[in-house]
């Protein structure tokens, strides 16, 4: 079998002829070249309107970097023409079906590029198949630009709304995720998180608002303000994680406060204890799990603060709103009389945002923010991978292309 007989299974472009393939026999280095032209009779594109017109002139011979084979780099050489175009009333340079604007790879190699970036660090993906960082970042961002313009997000019923730290100078994303069972991705992407960054969210979104029946968000009161304001009719659920992770920075607060009193009077029975205090019991080792049963005989108040928070978890065990209403409110006046400052804190809060929190059994738990961290914690891997891209446009484009379960077009050779 030629060489043109499976490019033209793979690669057909009407109008052109694959008309001599050679083998550049450099063993550092070799190379495919695989030279293209016009189809007799054939007239170019418009790369402006598409429309087809006369030959004006033909242009220096072009590379454009195709998908390789075998370990060796493929090249297709074309000598662009520029035709008259009338519609535009000038000459232009005519659109070739393999690759985009002024791009020096083709199509095909950039969607084989996008692919492979979403397993590898684009660093690592441009030295495997020997181009450039800015080329891999240009297919990443054709693959973003195709997905973004073709998804579709009227079966958007559910979001999650949270913030993330974007390097260590203090900046964040707002990050929004569709929730929905099946189509969990990420929806959008802002800079900041300020009440202004979650309404361009809104106003971008549109009238899809409308569908909307839950949002899940954490206590940042200029998120609540903004869902409040912009889709009242969903249901702003605060959930389980968040809430947790509060109590537990209360309890770690009190242990802390208290080690250092104990220090002081050259006791250490509260070192190297943080950890088994901020664990599940059911998640302890037996070492773990026997010194802190010797902890809790102790009449400390880190002790009565850990079994406040081990109470809380049995609030996420009833299913109705009535229910889990009354434990929480039960709760609360236990933490407010512990006399535990950090406890009646957290305690405070929860009363503040107590409608909030029963929206979650409203929803008999379906709805969780949970999903959210699942979705953050890959977040997280593409910018460690990514070893913290400086551009806010590089970033958002890793971002999408990693979690956005963008759409590509139908290609008869498959990547991945």
């Amino acid at each position: 079998m030629q060489l043109q007989t499976l490019l033209n299974f793979v690669e057909k472009h009407k109008g052109f002829v694959y008309e001599h393939v050679a083998l550049v026999r450099d063993r550092r280095s070799p190379e495919l070249r695989i030279r293209i032209r016009p189809a007799k009779g054939s007239r170019g594109r418009c790369s402006a309107c598409g429309t087809p017109g006369p030959t004006y002139d033909t242009l220096a011979e072009r590379r454009f970097q195709f998908v390789p084979l075998w370990g060796i780099v493929v090249f297709f050489l074309y000598a662009m023409r520029r035709i008259s175009c009338a519609p535009c009333g000038r000459v232009v340079v005519e659109m070739v079906p393999w690759a985009q604007g002024k791009q020096p790879i083709t199509t095909s190699f950039a969607w084989f590029l996008a692919a492979w970036a979403k397993r590898m660090s684009w660093k690592e993906v441009a030295g495997a198949f020997r181009v450039s960082w800015d080329t891999v970042f240009a297919a990443v961002q054709m693959a973003v630009a195709y997905g973004l313009a073709h998804r579709k997000i009227d079966d958007v019923t559910a979001i999650g709304v949270d913030e993330v730290m974007w390097h260590k100078r203090g900046k964040f994303l707002t990050v929004v995720y569709a929730l929905d069972e099946g189509v969990r991705r990420l929806l959008w992407l802002g800079q900041g998180r300020k009440e202004e960054t979650l309404r361009g969210f809104f106003d971008w979104f549109g009238d899809h608002g409308k569908n909307l029946r839950a949002v899940a968000s954490d206590m940042w009161q200029p998120f609540m303000n903004v869902i409040r304001e912009r889709v009242p009719w969903a249901l702003n659920i605060l959930d389980r994680f968040h809430i947790t992770a509060n109590v537990h920075k209360a309890v770690d607060e009190v242990r802390a406060k208290e080690a250092r009193e104990l220090a002081k009077q050259g006791k250490e029975v509260l070192k190297h204890k943080r950890w088994i205090l901020l664990k599940s019991p059911e998640n302890l080792t037996e070492p773990q799990a026997a010194k802190l049963a010797d902890l809790v005989k102790a009449n400390l108040k880190t002790v009565r603060a850990y079994l406040l928070k081990e109470d809380l978890r049995q609030l996420w065990g009833h299913f109705t709103v009535t229910l889990g209403g009354a434990f929480l409110i039960r709760w609360c006046r236990r933490a407010k009389a512990s006399r535990l400052d950090p406890m009646a804190r957290v305690a405070r809060t929860l009363e503040k945002n107590f409608d909030l929190i029963l929206n979650w059994f409203r929803v008999g738990g379906a709805i969780s923010s949970g999903a959210v961290e699942g979705m953050n914690n890959k977040l997280k891997v593409i910018l460690r991978r990514s070893y913290g891209f400086r551009s806010y446009e590089a970033t958002s484009a890793a971002l999408y292309h990693g979690l956005g379960k963008l759409p590509e077009p139908p290609l008869i050779h498959r990547f991945g």
